[in-house]
Parts: C-alpha cells; structure tokens; sequence
C-alpha cells in the first residue's frame, strides 16, 4: 500500500476549452463551419466565378471566427445565454383584474361534512 500513487484529475468539472474557446462556442463555430461550407457548395454547384466562390466562402469564414471568438472572450462559458435570458423578461406586468391573485376555496372542502 505504501507504493501505491494516485493520480489527481485537476480538470473535473471545468468547461470544455479548445484554443480560447469555451463551452458552446466550439459547437457555435462548427455549426457555422457547417453552413460556410454548404454557402461554397452551392455557389460552386450554380458555376459562380471560382475566385469569387473562395473569397466570399474565406470573407465569411473569417467573420465567423472573429464573431465566435468575441463571443467566447466577452461573455464567456454561460454569459451569452444569461444575456439573451434578462432580455426576454418583461419590464412590466399589467393585470387587468384581480382574479389570477385571489386565493380560490377549493371545491373538494365544500363536501367534507364535520
């Protein structure tokens, strides 16, 4: 028993991170890949110019990257779904009336008999 060595793990429960890129980011940029990729796929099918297909395909696969990469560094692993969540919660509740707030008497207590 003296000689066993145990190894520790340092990196159990730490988001997943690929060159900067943390969490949802990396499928983000993908998914986008995906996309450029079919965007050069369909303009060299429909014959476009070859020297406009590539550039248009290298002009937005760097704008992705640039976008994906911002993303990651400015809101990091959950930051960007906080910020569309607190976007989506209203500023003000209007109730017309009063009855979604008052407490109805159930009906199951009207047939109990003491």
């Amino acid at each position: 028993m003296a000689n066993s060595i145990y190894e520790i793990n340092k990196g159990i429960n730490r988001p997943i991170e690929f060159k900067g890129l943390k969490a949802q980011y990396i499928w983000y940029l993908g998914g986008g890949m995906v996309l450029v990729f079919l965007f050069y796929v369909i303009l060299y099918t429909a014959k476009v110019n070859t020297f406009l297909t590539l550039s248009l395909t290298a002009v937005l696969g760097a704008g992705l990257f640039t976008t994906i990469y911002h993303l990651s560094s400015t809101y990091g692993e959950h930051g960007l779904t906080k910020a569309l969540a607190r976007g989506r919660i209203p500023k003000i509740i209007k109730a017309k009336n009063r009855l979604p707030f008052v407490k109805k008497a159930p009906s199951d207590l009207s047939n109990l008999k003491a």
